[in-house]
């Protein structure tokens, strides 16, 4: 899920409890410490308190904020409540932490969020092993509503987000479910007069849906699983995404995190990023491709964007989509891929006809490490498709 430096920061606070594996967590500087220790694990990044108050079993931190570090800005968060405190083995577990609402203008931009709050925190006494007991973790975190005003109009808002983690028997695996709700915003304030013309067109002046995320991290063979990433939106329609790979571990989120810090600090940025891409090229060696599949079920966007294209070119849908399934095959012949072509040729051409879903596969008979898809894709690209295992399929 840019708009503004002010959106980039409220996007990057509110990661801390809602997007990654995250949380904060009876020396409340001990804690404190421990928690920015995970968090720069993970993220890079860090809660600076102005004070840390102890009170029995729960802390206060005043005047905190959140710093993205590398020059990148800070997010105020204000008085953070951490209640029901215990020590665990050198870490801390937390029954519950409460934020004060976040108000932030920047400029003609005004963003607030409220309601927000993390329940089941574990902070890890240290994160340079290789299972759950290094990493920070909660049981459920929730924002209310958070609203994006330029000039005093609400432009987009968003009702609630709930991430919720179940941790397996074993505590080798940690399972997430991601629900953004009510996701809104109004396209009418569009500046750009090309762009307000076909959404005016398409009739489509605002967007109303939501977004979720379900998945799984089994921590020792790194297989992450994301088996659903849906933005659902009415009147345009659903896009579902879903991937698996193995390979992705502690120790490899350490070395890529290492690797983006020693590029921020490098202050020759051409070679930072030279050295940046032959590091992430050996990391990326160490990943293996599962499966993948991309899905679009439609609802209505498909027929007004073919109309809309048609007025444009001064015809009419239908001819337009006569046009594309006409050059499908043609397009594709160049790439020297005749299963897929043929595949994917009917799979537009009944999807076209009368739009339904759409859906490419990517699901080969055994895991393919990622070395091998950058050397096919680079000396016979063609091969793809079936290293792959891609199949394309439509309204079924």
């Amino acid at each position: 899920m840019r708009y503004v430096p002010s959106a980039r920061l409220l996007a990057a606070g509110t990661a801390i409890f809602a997007l990654s594996t995250p949380a904060f967590a009876l020396d409340g500087n001990d804690l404190v410490r421990k928690i920015n220790g995970a968090l720069y694990m993970q993220q890079g990044q860090g809660l600076v308190p102005g004070s840390v108050e102890v009170n029995g079993s729960d802390v206060t931190l005043r005047n905190s904020r959140f710093d993205a570090g590398n020059g990148q800005g800070s997010l105020p968060l204000g008085t953070i409540e951490l209640e029901g405190i215990e020590e665990d083995a050198g870490g801390y577990t937390i029954d519950s932490v409460t934020f004060e609402n976040i108000r932030m203008h920047q400029e003609k931009t005004e963003v607030n969020a409220s309601d927000i709050s993390i329940s089941g925190v574990t902070v890890p006494a240290s994160t340079n092993g290789n299972t759950l007991d290094s990493v920070m973790l909660y049981d459920e975190a929730n924002v209310g509503p958070i609203e994006v005003k330029v000039d005093g109009k609400s432009v987009a808002s968003i009702g609630s987000t709930k991430l919720t983690t179940d941790v397996s028997d074993d505590e080798k695996k940690v399972g997430f479910d991601l629900q953004v709700s009510d996701v809104k915003a109004d396209l009418s304030t569009i500046d750009d007069p090309n762009t307000k013309q076909t959404i005016s067109d398409l009739g489509i002046n605002s967007l109303d849906g939501k977004i979720s995320m379900v998945g799984s991290w089994d921590l020792a063979p790194g297989t992450l699983a994301i088996e659903e990433y849906a933005f659902d939106f009415a009147n345009i329609g659903k896009l579902d995404m879903a991937i698996s790979l193995s390979g992705y571990t502690l120790d490899f989120v350490r070395s890529a995190n290492e690797t983006a810090r020693a590029m921020e600090a490098n202050p020759n940025k051409e070679e930072a990023q030279q050295a940046a891409n032959l590091a992430m090229l050996g990391l990326m060696q160490r990943l293996t491709f599962n499966s993948a599949m991309v899905r679009f079920d439609d609802a209505g966007i498909t027929a007004k964007g073919l109309d809309v294209v048609g007025k444009q070119q001064g015809t009419t849908g239908d001819q337009i989509a006569q046009m594309v399934k006409a050059m499908t095959p043609m397009v594709l012949a160049q790439y020297n891929i005749p299963e897929l072509q043929n595949a994917l040729s009917e799979a537009v051409n009944t999807y076209l006809d009368k739009p339904g879903n759409l859906t490419i596969t990517a699901q080969p008979q055994n895991p393919v490490p990622f070395p091998m898809i950058l050397g096919a894709g680079m000396g016979a690209p063609n091969t793809l498709p079936k290293v792959l295992g891609v199949t394309v399929k439509a309204n079924d």
